[in-house]
């Protein structure tokens, strides 16, 4: 019985640094992932006035999450919906994000 091996990798994420573990042969994985985070992210930074790296995390998080729910099959929690209504949805969470997050802004 063989257990893979765990390592650790570095990646860089909107110019800030994570050392990440991962088993051994996943590295790539991971690497791409972070990646592709970090287009998301950095896009959202560079696209909106969107301030605060919690903020853009959780709106790259709502933005992927919505690409895999519109993959998946029809029996999903958004069967039914048009896209229209998807992004209203999409933008109702924004608005609540940004409702709760406005507070914490003023301590800063």
């Amino acid at each position: 019985m063989s257990t893979a091996k765990s390592i650790q990798i570095d990646v860089n994420i909107m110019g800030q640094s994570y050392k990440l573990a991962c088993k051994e042969g996943e590295d790539r994985a991971l690497q791409e992932a972070a990646s592709f985070l970090n287009e998301k992210m950095c896009g959202i930074r560079d696209a909106s006035k969107v301030k605060g790296t919690d903020r853009i995390a959780v709106m790259a998080a709502l933005g992927m999450a919505i690409d895999l729910l519109s993959t998946k099959a029809h029996d999903g929690p958004l069967s039914g919906m048009s896209m229209g209504e998807v992004k209203q949805k999409i933008q109702s969470m924004h608005d609540t994000i940004d409702h709760a997050l406005t507070p914490q802004e003023n301590l800063f």
